[in-house]
């Protein structure tokens, strides 16, 4: 009887990593390069503002909105998940649920600023408003972008133009708004945690 030798696995071609995907990986490495300069400045200056308001005095934490912001990362999971299956019905819901999601953390933002301002912080007040502002600004602008492409999808799977083969794509989509959602954490953090 001779002895059996186990069998090898043939390793698995390797292939080339998505396009949209590596580009995506670049933009997110840079722009988290930005934010942790925005986050560094701010962490720098918190309490060395000759002048108030002071962030105690003013800030609110905004605990609804950033439950709202963090939910639509597990809402656009799905939403990928679903397009993937091909059920483009519940795709659609799912996205607009995430659009919606993004929406209101935007308009708690807006809602924020108004109650600061009425406070008598602005950008120029002192070195908290100016780095409060950039920060959390800088956040605002990058949920805005998403927001847009959010509708711009939205609009194209209405129309019938979004199919199971965009799946990738919107897989990569996905991914910016991740990041957006983690940068939350840290600058909710900085700013309503260890700032305040």
């Amino acid at each position: 009887m001779s002895a059996m030798s186990p069998a090898v696995p043939t390793p698995a071609a390797w292939t080339l990593p998505s396009r949209g995907r590596v580009g995506m990986y670049c933009l997110i490495a840079a722009e988290a390069a930005i934010f942790t300069i925005f986050v560094i400045a701010y962490i720098f200056y918190i309490g060395k503002s000759l002048s108030g308001p002071t962030p105690q005095q003013v800030l609110e934490v905004p605990i609804f909105y950033t439950v709202c912001l963090l939910s639509s990362s597990i809402v656009i999971h799905f939403a990928e998940k679903a397009l993937h299956g091909g059920q483009l019905g519940s795709f659609k819901l799912l996205w607009f649920l995430t659009f919606a999601l993004g929406a209101t953390f935007l308009v708690g933002t807006a809602l924020e600023w108004r109650h600061l301002i009425g406070e008598g912080l602005t950008i120029s007040t002192n070195l908290f408003g100016t780095t409060y502002y950039s920060l959390v600004g800088l956040h605002a602008l990058h949920v805005t972008v998403g927001l847009i492409g959010f509708v711009i999808v939205l609009i194209c799977a209405l129309m019938s133009k979004v199919t199971q083969e965009h799946a990738e794509r919107i897989g990569v989509f996905s991914l910016y708004w991740h990041f957006v959602d983690a940068v939350w954490v840290v600058v909710f953090t900085v700013v309503y945690i260890i700032g305040r």
